[in-house]
């Protein structure tokens, strides 16, 4: 089974544009992340996916490996679909480019999954972490997830699910990890299939999955990851590397 992270590398942020190219220590953010997905040594191969040709090239000039997206695209499940197309993998992980300080025990949770599917009936597999604060349950940036019995799941929402009509029955709000592992085929159907109102109405990519019958696994863990989305992270990134 072949396995390959990608690291999709937008250079517009709206909130910190150039994020990725921020020094960090002598290193910009993006190389960084990217030689840190590399030590993990979880992956047949690592690459950056960019529509940036200052991204790719210090990537490339650095020793690694990138790759030029070739139209735009409003996902990163869409840019990582038009990168894999034509390399001979079986399992793709999605590593986000501003989280430098890779967790590495998640990704082996995610990339057993796929060892243990031998009958082929996971599409995806992603995070999931315990959530309690009432202001974190209901701040409708932080996406929540419901699953089945099983562990898969049933739906995402920037809303409160479930709603807590009855608060003394032992549910569990659980946050969703922007944190993928793929089929190579199902991110090719993602990129073929059109955007329908669920995800169009909550702007979550993962509900084209669940439109479309994917199967995604959800994976428990207390993992945090450290991005960075403002100058006053990257100055906390600076002071922790």
């Amino acid at each position: 089974m072949k396995i390959i992270a990608v690291i999709p590398a937008r250079y517009a942020s709206t909130r910190f544009p150039a994020k990725l190219m921020q020094d960090l220590g002598g290193k910009t953010v993006i190389l960084r992340t990217y030689e840190a997905a590399v030590s993990t040594q979880l992956f047949d191969d690592v690459f950056v996916v960019t529509d940036s040709d200052l991204i790719f090239l210090e990537i490339v000039s650095n020793g690694g490996k990138a790759i030029m997206s070739i139209k735009e695209h409003e996902s990163g499940s869409d840019r990582i679909a038009e990168a894999v197309a034509n390399l001979d993998v079986e399992i793709v992980v999605n590593v986000q480019g501003d989280e430098p300080f890779i967790d590495t025990e998640p990704l082996m949770k995610l990339i057993e999954i796929f060892r243990k599917d031998a009958a082929g009936q996971v599409d995806l597999a992603s995070l999931m972490r315990e959530i309690k604060d009432e202001e974190v349950i209901n701040n409708p940036n932080n996406v929540k997830v419901v699953t089945d019995q099983n562990g898969f799941a049933l739906y995402f929402s920037r809303s409160v699910i479930p709603y807590p009509r009855e608060k003394n029955v032992g549910v569990r709000y659980m946050q969703h990890i922007g944190i993928y592992a793929f089929r190579k085929q199902a991110l090719l159907d993602f990129y073929s299939l059109p955007m329908k109102s669920l995800e169009a109405s909550e702007k979550l990519e993962q509900l084209r999955y669940l439109e479309f019958g994917k199967r995604i696994k959800m994976v428990e863990t207390t993992h945090v990851g450290i991005g960075i989305d403002t100058p006053e992270d990257l100055e906390k990134a600076r002071l922790m590397l």
